[in-house]
């Protein structure tokens, strides 16, 4: 027997479709069955009941409305069948599980594809294009995309931003195997998803923005560590090293950089958000307008900050340097050549800068720079190596930093990427060894067992021996902190070798795998970073390019172009002080992060509470909050989506 009659639902002034009461009616008798269109109105009942669900309009456009008995009654809810799985009557089946992807996909269709064109905009703000301002524009973006949906839509959302961007980012991969740029893509991607899940999860708290800043540099410092070391590439701070944001590394390093920029571009959403709100009148309040425009003046300070950070570069002294490029044959994969051939590209050059000086053309040099791998051969193994270096180095008259890859003195069958001071008495002294070497590229990671399903892994025959300590080396009259290839792009390093006392910073490179890539550019920018961040000089030196001397305010002084031979020759500023990055260390970016997990706990926390959004797509009926207003927001979301509902 029916519990009562049909009732049709009337929009709420809160967007949500409020049911009316049913006048008294018999009881169904015990053991009665319920009305078989029961469960389809307690189902659009209870997803109605939730006005700010982010599946309510696209559910109501995919589904007709069913005018259903009142299920107010309790005895007649009990007797609902659960959504866990079983049908609302017998013989009803549920839509198959291809039939929901497939609905999903529809509903989500434009956002995903907004999603995956902000993140390839976020990887155009990284060289070799440079246009910085997108990265704060896909902050904000992806932070509107993502805010109020389920922890699933938003980890989806994450994810459709982050492997298009790390796609584009990292294309100069390619060189390798386009499998190789999607698959790293992809795991990168991954850290990306956690973020798209943590800001729809965070986004209905309040400070949001502040939350979702926090959470952009949790997946930061994720990636930057996990797994095997992690991979740096990508940080928002590294699009931003000719921004107003730049001077702000001399306080926190690259990780308060990029905490700004996603600080700037979530308070961006803010702005936007309410901007879209003000249409409607009974949206227009004082408190509305205050938080837009309080948003979008917290945005200009932060941006405004960096101008008023001293970014010191006054030199306790100087020396003066020459950085020798020798080139290579041909860029890719097989750049070396034949044996010795890159060895005498950079004794040639050397002793074409030594006939320059004897002439009196340029300037004697202090000391010479050459860049990582500028010995394709072991000098200390192979007699004729170390012969042409220490007749390069006689040549020139003062201590060469040479790049050489060398067999561990004990551990057979691997390789240390070493710089070697050579001096024109002494022969070779101290060395530093790359302490992070690059996994699958330096080393293999579980060798036997991958080798054998990725065979292009047997292209790297030895793994390399990571050092010990850092790089500071007495180079002549300069005491330099070597730093090599991907090193530039993990803070610790370069922070440990000036805080250990480098005046200067040298990055060995070679990028001849990647020429005309835009790698190199990529490479230069984590340069121009360090400098401001440590106030220190940093010397480039690449074999094949793009070597570079960068002042300690970030300025490029001098550049070469790619697969030429070049000698770069100046005077390199040498300081002591060191800057307060350097001084708090990693404890600013380890806060940060932790806030943004907690509240992203949190989020996870307060949903469940309040019987909010659960993570497996669906919705559940909740009671209004009074922190659902924490940012004098969430009243006018449920406006505005009553009035999609209507048109």
């Amino acid at each position: 027997m029916a519990s009562g009659p049909d009732t049709t639902s009337a929009s709420a002034p809160d967007g949500s479709r409020e049911r009316k009461a049913a006048p008294a009616a018999r009881r169904s008798a015990p053991g009665a069955p319920a009305p078989a269109n029961s469960a389809a109105t307690d189902s659009a009942a209870t997803r109605s009941a939730d006005p700010e669900s982010p599946d309510t309009d696209s559910v109501d456009k995919d589904r007709p409305e069913t005018d259903g008995a009142d299920t107010s009654s309790a005895d007649t809810r009990s007797n609902v069948p659960s959504r866990a799985g079983q049908s609302a009557a017998p013989g009803a089946r549920r839509p198959g599980r291809m039939r929901r992807l497939a609905a999903l996909a529809r509903r989500e269709a434009r956002r995903t594809g907004l999603a995956a064109l902000s993140g390839v905009a976020l990887a155009f703000a990284f060289p070799p294009y440079g246009i910085w301002p997108l990265s704060l524009l896909a902050v904000a973006a992806l932070s509107l995309l993502t805010r109020g949906r389920t922890g699933s839509q938003g980890a989806w959302l994450g994810f459709a931003f982050g492997w298009p961007f790390f796609v584009v980012l990292l294309k100069w991969l390619h060189v390798v195997g386009w499998d190789a740029t999607i698959g790293l893509a992809f795991l990168q991607g991954l850290f990306v998803l956690g973020l798209g899940a943590g800001l729809a999860v965070t986004s209905r708290l309040p400070l949001w923005p502040l939350w979702g800043a926090c959470l952009w540099l949790t997946e930061e410092f994720l990636r930057d560590r996990l797994p095997f070391g992690g991979f740096s590439w990508g940080r928002l701070a590294f699009a931003n090293t000719s921004s107003p944001y730049t001077p702000l590394a001399a306080l926190g390093g690259a990780p308060l950089v990029s905490f700004a920029v996603a600080l700037t571009g979530t308070l961006l959403a803010a702005v936007a958000l309410t901007a879209w709100r003000l249409r409607s009148d009974a949206a227009r309040t004082t408190r509305a307008y205050a938080t837009g425009f309080g948003a979008l003046a917290l945005a200009g300070a932060i941006t405004a900050a960096g101008f008023a950070v001293p970014v010191p570069t006054k030199a306790a002294d100087t020396v003066r340097i020459a950085v020798v490029q020798g080139n290579v044959q041909q860029p890719g994969m097989h750049f070396l050549g034949r044996p010795m051939q890159i060895l005498n590209n950079h004794v040639e050059a050397t002793l074409d800068l030594a006939d320059r000086i004897k002439k009196g053309k340029e300037p004697k040099p202090d000391l010479v720079i050459w860049p990582e791998n500028s010995s394709d051969l072991d000098p200390y193994k192979w007699p004729e190596a170390g012969d042409r270096i220490d007749k390069a180095v006689k040549a020139v008259g003062v201590p060469v930093l040479v790049g050489a890859l060398v067999d561990h003195p004990t551990k057979q069958g691997y390789v240390e990427n070493q710089g070697i001071v050579w001096d024109p008495k002494k022969g070779p002294g101290a060395s530093y060894t790359k302490q992070h070497p690059v996994p699958f590229g330096e080393y293999v990671p579980f060798r036997d067992q991958l080798s054998k399903v990725i065979t292009r892994l047997q292209q790297v025959p030895r793994d390399f021996y990571p050092g010990d300590h850092t790089g500071v080396l007495q180079t002549g009259p300069a005491r330099l902190g070597d730093v090599i290839c991907f090193e530039v792009a993990y803070d610790e390093i370069p922070r440990d070798t000036v805080n250990d006392g480098a005046r200067a910073l040298v990055v060995q490179t070679n990028n001849a795998t990647y020429g005309r890539t835009g790698q190199p550019e990529q490479q230069l920018a984590m340069s121009k970073l360090r400098a401001v961040e440590h106030g220190r000089a940093v010397v480039t030196a690449a074999t094949s390019g793009i070597s570079a001397i960068v002042a300690p305010d970030g300025t490029v002084q001098q550049r070469t172009d790619e697969f030429t031979q070049d000698v770069l020759t100046g005077k390199l500023p040498l300081r002591d002080q060191i800057t307060l990055a350097d001084r708090v260390g990693a404890a600013p970016e380890w806060m940060i992060a932790i806030v943004g997990a907690l509240a992203c706990a949190g989020g996870l926390f307060l949903n469940r509470r309040r019987g909010g959004f659960r993570t497996d797509g669906h919705t559940e009926t909740r009671a209004p909050d009074a922190a659902d207003h924490g940012d004098g927001t969430d009243e006018q979301d449920r406006q505005a989506q009553t009035e999609g509902q209507h048109q």
